[in-house]
């Protein structure tokens, strides 16, 4: 199954988590510092949270589908190479502490990206990464984590309990 995948920033994860929970009637999937997502059976909705101080509340971060293969992503990615889309491929990445295939539509009003979850990881962002098909680091150098979560301040925040599955 195939469901979109809507990102935002928030400022107040702890809040946010609580909306959203009683919004849609689940918890989240994973809490990770700095970060949770919940995986929506209905409607199916990736939902991914990020908490960021700097960006309006509520604000978009960014778009996707999440599917379940490499295989889909290959084929969405073939069908809108052939269409003439602009895209940015990334390929195997560590981004939002899941080891994910993915590509970037670029030219839009909002970026947008089609995935898989491969396995769950560690960290926020590997190494050497890219994330939101972006470079992972600030004006001023500082590595920054998947979207714009500061991979610093996420290693600083004791790590909450995860519920439910993976990604």
């Amino acid at each position: 199954m195939s469901r979109l995948q809507l990102a935002i920033n928030v400022t107040d994860l702890d809040a946010a988590i609580a909306h959203y929970t009683t919004l849609f009637g689940v918890g989240p999937a994973k809490i990770k510092p700095g970060y949770a997502n919940f995986a929506i059976p209905n409607p199916p909705l990736k939902l991914v949270l990020f908490e960021n101080a700097e960006a309006e509340q509520g604000s978009i971060n960014h778009l996707g589908v999440e599917v379940e293969t490499r295989e889909e992503v290959a084929s969405e990615h073939s069908r809108l190479a052939a269409a003439g889309v602009p895209l940015f491929v990334e390929g195997e990445t560590t981004c939002c502490y899941a080891v994910q295939d993915k590509f970037w539509v670029e030219g839009g009003p909002t970026r947008y990206e089609v995935y898989t979850v491969l396995a769950p990881a560690d960290a926020l962002l590997a190494e050497g990464s890219t994330c939101c098909g972006e470079d992972a680091h600030d004006e001023a150098g500082e590595a920054q984590g998947c979207c714009g979560v500061a991979e610093a301040e996420a290693a600083a925040t004791p790590e909450p309990v995860s519920a439910g599955r993976c990604c």
